[in-house]
């Protein structure tokens, strides 16, 4: 499967899974607005979320996928990488119901770790507490989905964990409409964060039961035995701590964003958390794409010593990134105010929040670009066991993400602290890969410049239509449904056909390069 194709796979269901996730962010904002209950979803919602990310989806993929890809690429590949990949299991098992456990019951102290400031606030903390335990089983349910997850992607079959995510979204849609109905008009918002809480954690029981049923359907036969400490599982072990930090400052910086978030005005991390989504729309279908799709390549060509393939694989990634996360950084920064008012202005989320939100989006645009290519470069290090190095490079960003926030927060708040993360995601990407490139483990053809550049010119084209189309349509994006509709689709089919038009007129796409990519299959 090529790299293109792979990546396609992901973004397309993870593209399905946005649009719910958007569905799911609008009825919300109607439905709760930006008040204590909203604030006090939103930290239980982050908590078992976050740490999903960050070891789950993070530090074990990053982790575990290339020691699986190797134990494929071995004689009696398939009944290596089963054997390995159920001893994981056992134990992975165990020290999730560990942790779990250990954290509910210390669910106070990690709230007021992070959120001390609710407590001036009557109620808000311990709604938070209560919620947060409610949610938190949801972390141990999907780390052993990543983990099946993690399976499949070795065997390059990305369609089923990359469609868990709907199913996630469709799960706690029904619980905010089961949520409003029962609550009615002018009644407690307590009950929609209790109905809404409970589908957080049944969501991940969900999105399991779909996973096992796909891993069977693959043939595998996963036992859950005694935990036995294997050699492999020792340095898998080994491996994720580091990775923990390494892979997860996008993830790290959310949880410092979250607990400085909670001392500015109520409300401040709802809206974060709303800007976030639009964020996370082109984050998740290019970055969190390219990055799974790329690592199972990038291991194999590293242990056969294909240094040109493994610069390839990387080559082409940054390339199909940055040709999809220029124009959206762009589109989605001249559009935030279009955007916020026609997806979540209405009911309780007022013009004052969605004026906010649209300022807090274009901070967290800017670092945009940075982010996804954080998910390309990163697998470099994994790929050949180097763990050290990212820890390092996410040490520094986040360092500096602090000092950053410390100097804006005061003057511009919430909108200070979105700029933050950006600019110290942009100072992780390039350390990233200025060291890959000292170590001559990756560089840019002179080609590949050229066409991003000519990518940048693409993207002013558009924003300059954009700006105008937004400006003619300004009272529509916050019309009533159809002129919403109309507007929204007037913008987006508008700019991009500005951009790709003017991409293909100027060459920022190199078409022979992409029939090359299309054609390539994955070693065996």
């Amino acid at each position: 499967m090529s790299l293109l194709k792979s990546s396609s796979t992901i973004a397309g269901f993870t593209l399905v899974s946005r649009v719910f996730g958007f569905i799911r962010d609008m009825l919300l904002a109607r439905v709760l607005g930006a008040g204590l209950a909203a604030d006090a979803y939103q930290l239980a919602f982050r908590l078992p979320n976050t740490f999903r990310r960050l070891f789950a989806e993070g530090a074990f993929s990053v982790a575990f996928v290339p020691m699986v890809s190797r134990k494929m690429a071995m004689e009696n590949g398939e009944a290596e990488a089963e054997k390995f990949s159920s001893d994981v299991l056992s134990v992975f098992i165990w020290v999730l119901l560990g942790f779990t456990a250990l954290a509910m019951i210390g669910m106070s102290g990690i709230v007021w770790a992070l959120a001390h400031e609710y407590q001036d606030v009557p109620g808000k903390f311990e709604l938070s507490v209560f919620l947060s335990r409610i949610t938190f089983p949801y972390l141990m349910l999907i780390s052993i989905v990543s983990l099946l997850t993690g399976i499949l992607n070795s065997r390059s079959r990305f369609g089923p964990g990359a469609f868990a995510p709907v199913l996630f979204n469709i799960t706690l849609i029904t619980g905010i409409l089961i949520g409003a109905y029962l609550r009615g008009d002018g009644g407690d918002d307590t009950i929609v964060v209790y109905i809404l809480s409970g589908a957080v954690a049944l969501s991940g029981a969900v999105q399991l039961a779909y996973l096992w049923w796909a891993v069977r359907r693959e043939g595998l036969a996963l036992k859950i035995h005694r935990p036995r400490a294997t050699k492999d599982v020792r340095e898998l072990g080994r491996l994720i701590l580091p990775a923990t930090f390494g892979a997860g400052i996008y993830q790290i910086s959310q949880l410092v964003d979250t607990f400085f978030a909670t001392q500015l005005p109520q409300g401040s991390l709802t809206l974060l958390s709303m800007a976030d989504r639009l964020n996370q729309m082109p984050l998740g279908i290019v970055g969190i794409a390219l990055g799974t799709a790329i690592l199972p390549s990038l291991s194999r060509s590293i242990a056969l010593e294909d240094k040109a393939g493994a610069t390839r694989v990387q080559s082409d990634a940054v390339e199909l990134a940055m040709l999809l996360t220029i124009p959206a950084a762009a589109a989605i920064a001249v559009c935030a105010p279009a955007f916020v008012n026609a997806f979540f202005v209405g009911g309780k989320f007022t013009v004052e929040n969605g004026a906010t939100t649209a300022q807090i989006v274009v901070a967290l645009v800017a670092g945009l670009p940075a982010y996804v290519l954080v998910k390309i470069l990163t697998p470099g290090f994994f790929a050949r066991r180097d763990t050290r190095t990212p820890v390092l490079t996410a040490a520094a960003a986040l360092t500096v993400n602090i000092v950053l926030i410390l100097l804006l927060i005061e003057p511009f708040g919430i909108v200070g602290l979105a700029a933050a993360g950006a600019g110290a995601a942009w100072l992780n990407t390039l350390l990233l890969f200025f060291i890959l490139r000292k170590r001559d483990h990756f560089h840019l053809h002179i080609s590949i410049v050229g066409r991003i550049a000519r990518q940048l010119l693409a993207a002013g084209v558009m924003t300059a239509l954009l700006w105008w189309l937004t400006g003619a349509f300004e009272g529509w994006f916050i019309g009533d449904v159809w002129q919403r509709i109309v507007s929204l689709l007037t913008v987006v089919i508008g700019g991009a056909l500005a951009y790709f038009v003017t991409g293909y007129v100027v060459g920022a796409v190199d078409r022979e390069r992409i029939n090359r990519i299309i054609r390539r299959r994955k070693a065996a």
